[in-house]
């Protein structure tokens, strides 16, 4: 193996950051949470690493090295997957980064057009793939009315003396909405909390629809837990994952 001479050195991690920077800008035009500068300095660190194994002219270590960095980048993605309501976000936004990472250790191993062209697949994942997926979230499932409503529960705990005015704020919050409830149920936790139940029936798309009461219902201090979820007969029928 040739050494490793201050211009590969340059063009190797200026190759990287500039795929990664690439890949952050889609991100960062769609308001995620990992933007441009975020999976700049993930494809930068990953080209460091390896640069660095390649660096010392040791062999097998860039291999060893890249594993790492797959692994040390799995905790990163983690960090930005959210549990939202009864869905989960943050899943494209990890496994970019994941992405990004892997473009990087193919910049630092000199490999800088299959670098450029694992970019160029990333954003067309990003921008060809995400119509197809609205489509395929549209298209009803088999033997499933699509105009049939959706029966979801929301859930909260808060505290007792806050009872009354949180479950009237609840009741206005949904009506607001265009929801109305089929179902409510009030519990005295203990000395100091209460828990409320709202069963709704909602046509269309079920987070969008809860989101405005979710955003409301949270800004209050007497508030301490606030979810909700599907009911176990409609948990197939709506996906939970975005």
């Amino acid at each position: 193996m040739h050494a490793l001479t201050t211009v590969d050195f340059l063009v190797r991690l200026a190759t990287g950051v500039a795929c990664g920077a690439l890949i952050g800008v889609e991100r960062q035009w769609r308001a995620r949470m990992a933007g441009l500068r975020t999976n700049a300095l993930v494809a930068t660190g990953a080209t460091l690493f390896v640069l660095y194994s390649v660096a010392v002219d040791d062999t097998g270590s860039a291999t060893r090295v890249a594993s790492y960095v797959v692994s040390g980048v799995g905790f990163l993605g983690g960090g930005v997957i959210l549990r939202n309501g009864g869905g989960v976000r943050g899943l494209n936004t990890a496994a970019t980064l994941w992405c990004s990472a892997a473009v990087g250790v193919l910049a630092a191993s000199g490999k800088l057009a299959f670098a450029v062209l694992g970019t160029l697949t990333i954003l067309a994942v990003h921008l060809l793939l995400r119509p197809a997926g609205r489509l395929l979230d549209r298209a009803p499932a088999a033997g499933s009315d699509p105009d049939a409503p959706v029966r979801a529960t929301l859930y909260l705990v808060c505290e007792r003396r806050e009872e009354t005015h949180i479950r009237a704020l609840l009741l206005q919050s949904l009506a607001v909405s265009g929801l109305t409830p089929t179902g409510l149920r009030a519990h005295r936790k203990d000395e100091e909390t209460s828990s409320i139940q709202a069963a709704v029936e909602i046509n269309g798309d079920v987070a969008p629809a809860l989101e405005q009461v979710i955003s409301r219902l949270s800004l209050e201090p007497g508030v301490q837990e606030l979810h909700w979820h599907l009911d176990e007969e409609d948990a197939e029928r709506e996906p939970v994952l975005a």
